[in-house]
């Protein structure tokens, strides 16, 4: 009887270790993630570093020191009190990004890591600020930007860490500096309403005396265009005249001495007719020389006349 309880605890002992060691196997099988790393120790040293995939650890030999993320990461300081050239206080926090390199630097390499990051933040940031008056510092966000990122990511290459760029989050001058910007903000507002009043008025000066300039070369143009219309009918006017002219004395020329009196009496409603355009054109000598040839004429006509009737 005695010896079936002991072949039973001793098969409970074996299924019992067998048990405890197939446990611990599988609390030593250790699956990394992506974008992460593990830092394991033997016996105390650094032995190496786990990427991401299955791995096994010695039970009770290898250790896991530190799960490092190998993911960017964002750190948003609180404000740091700095003081500019010109001795204004002002409080300014910053936002680093930053991603862990080298998992065994960022391990052993400094203790309390993103501690050392705040701190080595705060100084470098005085340093830069302490060398800029107030102005420079609210329109210069980039150039500090840049200088804090170039100081920090040269200290901190030694930890393991890359520092991606640093962000000034807030700039708070002291309230009565905030009022006499704000006062000079709005006085440089009040002087760019006044500029652009008085361009938009001279504007309107130049459009009206452009506008009156071209009113002006329109009316000239037409009085011009009128008149050269008023002397084209006035030359197309005396042409026919002169027309008319020459040919009633070509008619009265070429007329019988019978006929000069009705040539006569045609030149005579002629001149009549052309009375204030004709006159232009005709030589009164000639017409008087014509109508005393004419009269001429018309006294042998009756001469002979009488003549014969003796």
């Amino acid at each position: 009887m005695f010896g079936d309880i002991n072949i039973d605890l001793s098969v409970i002992v074996v299924i019992a270790i067998i048990v405890i060691l197939f446990i611990v196997l599988i609390k030593n099988i250790k699956i990394v993630p992506q974008a992460h790393a593990y830092v394991i120790e033997r016996l105390g040293a650094y032995h190496k570093t786990w990427e991401t995939g299955l791995h096994f650890k010695i039970p009770f030999i290898d250790r896991i020191n530190k799960k490092v993320s190998l993911k960017e990461q964002v750190v948003d300081f609180p404000p740091q009190p700095v003081i500019t050239r010109d001795n204004v206080t002002m409080q300014i926090d910053t936002v680093v990004y930053f991603e862990i390199t080298d998992p065994k630097l960022y391990t052993y390499g400094v203790e309390r890591p993103l501690s050392a990051i705040e701190n080595l933040t705060a100084t470098t940031l005085r340093n830069i600020i302490g060398d800029l008056e107030l102005d420079s510092t609210l329109t210069s966000r980039d150039t500090i930007n840049d200088k804090i990122r170039i100081i920090l990511d040269e200290a901190t290459d030694a930890w393991g860490i890359r520092v991606i760029r640093v962000e000034l989050k807030n700039i708070l001058p002291p309230r009565e500096i905030q009022d006499a910007m704000e006062k000079q903000m709005k006085a440089e507002r009040e002087r760019r309403a006044r500029i652009l009043d008085a361009e938009g008025e001279k504007r309107s000066q130049i459009l009206i005396a452009e506008g009156m300039k071209e009113s002006a070369i329109l009316k000239a143009d037409a009085i011009r265009e009128q008149k050269i219309r008023e002397a084209a009918g006035e030359a197309e006017a005396i042409l026919a005249v002169q027309k008319a002219n020459a040919d009633a004395i070509r008619m009265l020329n070429e007329a019988l001495p019978s006929e000069q009196v009705i040539a006569l009496k045609s030149l005579e409603a002629f001149a009549k007719a052309a009375d204030g355009k004709a006159t232009k054109i005709i030589v009164p000598s000639d017409l008087q020389n014509m109508a005393g040839y004419v009269t001429s004429l018309k006294e042998i006509w009756d001469t002979k006349s009488d003549d014969n009737a003796k």
